[in-house]
């Protein structure tokens, strides 16, 4: 019987392949031959040059039969891979590495290298098979690496084409490091090319490059794509000579520089770093990003706190806004939140942002877009030479003018010269309380546009007629005739809020019913119908016929009076000249003390409210002549690093007062307290509810600079991030990086880190967390869907000291490095919480561009002590269950109902990363079909 020689073919595997490889190549060969293909190659290799008679019999051939010449190059590339694949190709994997970073705005590659998670973090990890992708997808950038094998020895010429911009690096060996830019499509976002259009830029084409089939060479791809068009990238080569096609370079020719196709998200070490990656991005404008004394205040030693012992009297500190067991709606706690001031100005109004967003200036956008703001301006008299829309000079109000609601009808009565007039309506650009009548949001539209609240409400209330009366006299009306033309032009009712600018665009800016609880002149409760109601009453006082017949539209052909349409110049008549000589007066308007500590949900844009210089220079006075009585003269005031103010008029003004001294001529220390300033009080005891800006001549005594008690913070107290996680490696490994980097450059070892994990797959939590450098850390894992409220609640459930500040946190957060002194300050056991608010970058935006908006309705970044969070009941567990959204606000309510007050400010570098909902948490992906 024959035996099966098996040992004899296990010793000659290698050649057996070979055989069966090269009679697989002739077989194929001769199926091309035998179809009637004839190959005629007049190339030297040697040198890449044509043979001059070769050359013309080429193009000989060519006229002849179009089809021949496709035939030629087609087996042109078919025999160099038949080679390939008969010596050394079968190690190709014929693939490519490709990372994909999602939701991500933008066109140009500039704005991809913005991205917080570029190169090391993408969305995706996967692989291509050639270098020619079209995932058919919006708002995405790509980084497609490896290594590129060439088909034979000569010169190459590449080209890319995508849309929109891309770049194409390659190597002259197969290190990452010496990759260089060789060809691209765009630098600024508005280039792009059609599919295979290899030759629209002169970017897009390279010069030779010399090319050894025996060697690798390093290659990277990125492309950007917005959210228009048919998105495609794919790079071309073809051997540099005349008349060739590029060819998309295919899976024969390209092979991936790492396999990752078991490594977890946060693995990155694999990861090339190369120029193209960390090209160093140009300094974005913004006032916020120059630097800033209360950035690094935290580093400078802290003053002895005996020498602030007994320098101020002690007082009670018992504000009249706290509204502890009073009863308010669900979801009207952001109407008993006030916010600070601040001083000196820490540019944290986004004023690059105000070309789109003017809500920060109380002219409505309409009125601006047609007459600027041309009312604050008085022209120069001249012989009756003035525009349409200037009112009459002697209208111009002066700074110190009021205006009362009996004089505003004389106002506006004057009529602009050379124009008719219209029956008017009130404008509410006259009106600044119209800044404050937006409702409050509700939980049921954590991510809606802005919608209308009832303007019917009878709700009425005397304290809030006041505030309004006061808010009309510091802003002095010059409106005149302007406001109720516009008004009558657009024919709609501004007076009640009826059009209104979302000046969100679509981000989240929820709105609900306002439910209005009964309160008393001793809490300054500030419901939003309230005040309208006020206004609507004082708009039909001043405007009795609130409904007047409509203006007739004018007739065909005719033009109306505001219409800049292009009107077609007539033989004959003269040219409207421009007077370039007209020149105007104007008084200074400071809009920053127009606004009032009342927590505008309306813009978004502006900053922290400024606080008059005067004032602390007062206080600050004061405060300084206290100290060195108590210690011997020992202390220069150097610089006023922060003053923080919280108005109450009724019992008086709360300060945190930062200053820079230097001790003794030696040495320099940091001063941080808060100091409080109690108004005067009447002989029978009760407190003035004047304010002390406004406080009568016959005051029997002056305002007391005193101590408040149980109202100092702690320098060193213990603060804890609680964070809850799911499938978010790439924001997990950046939230652990960013308290590294906090520990390593605060030298801050009083934080820790608690991560509530619900089963994440895509790394390990635990593991990162170990040889991470963040002083404390605390792991817990859960199963189950993602529940924020629970995930929150189990963390704070770890901390077993009640006196330490628990900060319920967010993944996507930018921190800036005094951020941990900032949570200290500003939680009082007891006292006070803190709700920083922070800005939320656009999409495309990055802490170096930081375009976006403050998220002045989100309270879900929150730092309590735990025993206050413990006495309030924690988080909502049960009905935030399945869910999330709302449940920041459902704490403020008990926060604000247990006598809290909430500190909220704009912090300096303070972001919300965007990002979208997409894939998180509980989400699963369906495939298309």
């Amino acid at each position: 019987m024959l035996r099966f020689p098996v040992k004899k073919i296990r010793k000659q595997f290698k050649l057996l392949l070979l055989l069966v490889l090269l009679t697989s190549a002739v077989w194929f060969t001769y199926l091309h031959i035998n179809q009637g293909k004839t190959i005629k190659l007049h190339f030297n290799y040697g040198k890449g040059k044509l043979d001059t008679r070769s050359s013309a019999g080429h193009h000989k051939s060519e006229d002849t039969s179009d089809s021949r010449e496709d035939d030629a190059a087609e087996m042109l590339l078919l025999l160099p891979a038949l080679t390939c694949f008969l010596s050394v190709c079968w190690q190709y994997k014929g693939q490519a590495n490709l990372h994909v970073f999602e939701d991500w705005c933008g066109s140009s590659i500039a704005q991809l290298r913005k991205n917080l998670h570029f190169p090391l973090y993408p969305h995706t990890r996967t692989t291509l098979r050639k270098l020619a992708v079209a995932p058919k997808w919006k708002n995405y950038g790509l980084r497609i690496f490896g290594f590129l094998h060439p088909y034979r020895d000569g010169d190459f010429q590449f080209s890319v084409s995508s849309d929109d911009n891309s770049e194409f690096w390659l190597s002259p060996d197969e290190s990452p490091l010496n990759a260089r830019l060789l060809v691209y499509v765009g630098q600024l976002g508005t280039e792009w090319t059609a599919p295979g259009e290899f030759s629209k830029f002169r970017s897009q084409s390279s010069k030779s490059v010399h090319l050894i089939s025996s060697r690798q060479y390093y290659f990277e791809i990125l492309h950007k794509q917005d959210d228009m068009g048919s998105d495609h990238v794919e790079v071309g080569w073809r051997p540099f000579l005349p008349g060739l096609k590029y060819e998309v370079i295919d899976s024969a020719y390209i092979s991936l520089y790492t396999d990752e196709s078991n490594l977890k998200m946060n693995s990155v070490d694999h990861i090339p770093q190369t120029l193209a990656s960390h090209i160093r991005l140009p300094e974005h404008g913004a006032d916020m990003l120059k630097p800033d004394p209360r950035d690094t205040f935290y580093s400078t030693p802290m003053i002895n706190p005996s020498r602030l012992e007994n320098v101020l009297p002690a007082c009670l500190y018992s504000p009249t806004y706290v509204v502890k067991d009073f009863p308010i709606a669900r979801y009207q706690g952001l109407q008993f939140v006030y916010l600070s001031f601040v001083y000196p100005n820490d540019f944290t109004r986004l004023t690059h942002m105000e070309r789109e967003n003017k809500c920060f200036y109380r002219e409505s956008p309409i009125y601006l877009e047609k007459f600027g703001f041309y009312k604050y301006m008085k022209m120069d008299e001249e012989d009756d030479d003035r525009p349409f829309f200037f009112p009459n000079p002697d209208d111009f109000l002066e700074e110190e003018e009021v205006v009362d609601t009996e004089d505003e009808a004389e106002i506006v009565g004057t009529q602009p010269p050379k124009k008719p007039s219209h029956p008017s309506q009130t404008s509410h650009t006259s009106n600044p309380s119209h800044q404050h009548s937006n409702p409050v949001p509700t939980q049921a539209v954590r991510e809606g546009e802005e919608e209308e609240e009832d303007p019917d409400e009878e709700e009425k209330g005397a304290v809030n007629s006041i505030i309004i009366r006061r808010e009309r006299r510091h802003f002095p009306r010059r409106d005149g005739q302007i406001g109720r033309d516009l008004d009558k032009d657009w024919g709609r009712d501004h007076t009640r809020g009826n059009i209104r600018q979302d000046i969100r665009k679509g981000h989240e800016e929820p709105q609900p019913r306002v439910l209005q609880p009964d309160m008393d002149s001793g809490v300054r409760g500030r419901s939003l119908s309230w005040i309208r109601t006020e206004f609507d009453q004082d708009a039909n006082r001043s405007n009795p016929d609130p409904d007047p017949d409509p203006e007739p539209e004018p007739e065909e052909g005719e033009m109306s009076d505001y219409s800049y349409e292009e009107v077609e110049a007539r033989p004959g008549w003269a040219e409207e000249s421009i007077n370039w000589q007209r020149t105007f007066s104007v008084n200074p308007m400071d809009f920053e003390l127009l606004r009032s500590d009342w927590n505008d949900l309306r813009c978004n844009v502006s900053g922290n409210l400024q606080l008059a210089e005067s004032e602390v220079v007062d206080v600050l006075a004061q405060y300084m002549e206290k100290l060195n009585e108590r210690n011997g003269g020992i202390y220069t005031l150097l610089r006023i690093i922060n003053v923080e103010k919280r108005r109450d008029s009724a019992r008086g003004n709360r300060y945190l007062v930062e200053l820079e001294l230097m001790e003794r001529g030696r040495s320099v220390v940091r001063l941080s307290e808060y100091i409080y300033l109690l108004l005067h009080r009447s002989r029978q005891g009760e407190e003035s509810l004047e304010n002390t800006d406004s406080a009568p001549a016959s005051a029997p005594a002056s305002p007391l600079l005193c101590q408040p008690v149980m109202l100092q913070w702690r320098k060193d107290v213990m603060v804890h991030f609680v964070v809850p996680v799911k499938n978010q490696a790439r924001w997990v490994q950046q939230f652990i990086s960013d308290m590294e980097n906090l520990h390593r450059q605060t030298k801050d070892d009083n934080f820790s880190i608690i991560i509530v994990d619900f089963e994440s797959e895509d790394m390990d939590v635990e593991q990162a967390l170990r040889e991470s450098g963040v002083p404390r850390y605390e792991y817990l894992r859960r199963e189950g869907n993602f529940e924020r409220s629970a995930g929150l609640q189990i963390g704070v459930d770890t901390i077993e000291d009640s006196h330490s500040i628990v900060f319920l946190c967010d993944l996507h957060i930018h921190f800036p490095l005094n951020i941990l002194e900032s949570i200290r300050k500003h939680c009082v056991e007891g006292r006070l919480a803190f709700a920083p608010i922070v800005m939320r970058l656009g999409c495309g935006s990055s802490p170096q561009e930081p375009d976006g908006y403050w998220e002045v309705n989100g309270f879900g970044l929150f730092g309590i002590y735990k025993s206050d969070f413990d006495k309030i009941g924690g988080m909502n567990t049960e009905e935030f269950k399945d869910r999330w959204g709302g449940e920041d606000w459902e704490l403020l309510d008990r926060v604000l109902q247990n006598g809290l007050e909430v500190e909220r400010l704009r912090l300096r570098n303070f972001f919300h990363y965007y990002h979208s909902k997409r894939g998180m948490w509980n989400a699963q992906n369906k495939k298309k079909g």
